[in-house]
């Protein structure tokens, strides 16, 4: 089966048509979806409804930490990131945040597990930064495949029979096999709110016949998402970073 995955969208209404219309020329027949639907972007609304539409018919969505923040205003993040949040929650209805506010934290599915941040403690938002944080998670599960975001920066890990961790950075549109030798530990990027140096939109196509998994990058319209966040009065530096990818 053809799984498209998207994780970090962040209202960025334009990053995510633009992601969505690319899986489906792709023929994805699945869809699962990682979190962080809402925060730094200005189109939350449209977002958490595409979102519950997906699942209506058919796609999986877990919870993210932005998702969290909605309703639980204790979720600790940057000044920035807060005056976001309590901007969304003025604008979410009741039933959109129910909806968010009932998400799961994991999904398990064909061996993967699939969860916001990682699975030694997925509701404390832990990153997975290092082969240490991944060695963690993946201690943490007998899955063999954990696909996550959150660090809204494409990586691979993987552990070897013995424990040996190896980590590398996937290069774009070249699938990896995830070898059945070895324990992997997926991170995508963002689709909304790229780190890594790249503006492309960030998301993943997973082959779970094959077992390969392959990085997209999708370009999009940067100028019309920034122009929101700026007209809504969002903190101009969520505008400025998506031009740069980080």
């Amino acid at each position: 089966m053809r799984v498209a995955i998207f994780s970090d969208i962040h209202a960025n209404r334009p990053a995510f048509e633009a992601v969505l219309a690319a899986a489906r020329a792709r023929h994805a027949e699945r869809i699962i979806l990682l979190g962080d639907y809402v925060g730094y972007g200005a189109d939350p609304e449209w977002a958490v409804d595409v979102v519950s539409d997906l699942v209506a018919k058919g796609a999986s969505a877990i919870l993210g930490n932005h998702d969290r923040a909605v309703r639980h205003p204790s979720e600790t993040m940057n000044d920035a990131a807060q005056i976001v949040i309590a901007w969304t929650r003025e604008r979410l209805t009741a039933d959109r945040q129910d909806f968010l506010d009932r998400l799961p934290l994991t999904h398990i599915e064909e061996g993967a597990l699939y969860v916001h941040a990682e699975a030694s403690d997925p509701a404390a938002w832990h990153y997975v930064r290092s082969a240490d944080d991944a060695a963690r998670s993946l201690a943490a599960t007998d899955a063999r495949v954990t696909i996550c975001g959150h660090v809204h920066r494409p990586a691979l890990y993987s552990m070897s029979a013995v424990g040996k961790m190896t980590a590398f950075v996937p290069t774009k549109e070249i699938p990896v096999q995830l070898l059945t030798g070895r324990r992997w530990l997926v991170v995508l990027g963002s689709v909304g709110q790229p780190r890594d140096g790249i503006a492309a939109a960030s998301f993943a196509m997973f082959d779970t016949v094959r077992q390969e998994i392959t990085f997209c990058r999708v370009p999009y319209d940067i100028d019309a998402a920034a122009a929101r966040i700026r007209d809504n009065g969002l903190p101009s530096w969520f505008a400025d970073r998506l031009y740069l990818g980080k």
